[in-house]
């Protein structure tokens, strides 16, 4: 457990991604109705439109495998000192923050997508700490 201590911001940024994806993934299965209708809303006049459920779909995906693996990546740090599966959780987690963001921008939500941002900036940092390891 040596290792808790002197990987414990990017165990914080792995705890917060955990926190925010997996709510985000199991959002999105436990309220499919309800997720599906709002986004069809949301991107009814962007060439997104028709391939919404596909999207979110691809979505949950992402949203759980960033949780898995910072999950993962968690043990391996705090255990073994091992950043790799953290890393790989970490980059799962900026790509479908991208995801979102080019989906904020295509549908000309601009607050929303300026809300990507902070949470870009904290996962972003978690991928350099861990690539630097």
């Amino acid at each position: 457990m040596d290792y808790l201590v002197s990987n414990i911001t990017e165990i914080l940024i792995l705890v917060f991604i955990i926190i925010t994806f997996l709510q985000s993934g199991l959002d999105k299965v436990f309220d499919w109705k309800g997720q599906i209708s709002w986004l069809n809303g949301h991107f009814k006049d962007t060439f997104l439109g028709s391939m919404v459920p596909l999207l979110v779909g691809i979505l949950i995906v992402f949203d759980i495998l960033a949780s898995v693996l910072a999950g993962v990546g968690i043990y391996q740090l705090a255990v073994h000192d091992i950043p790799t599966m953290a890393l790989y959780g970490s980059i799962t987690a900026a790509i479908t923050l991208l995801m979102l963001l080019f989906g904020q921008r295509i549908a000309k939500d601009y607050a929303g997508a300026f809300t990507i941002v902070g949470y870009f900036i904290v996962v972003i940092w978690g991928v350099w700490l861990l690539s630097n390891h």
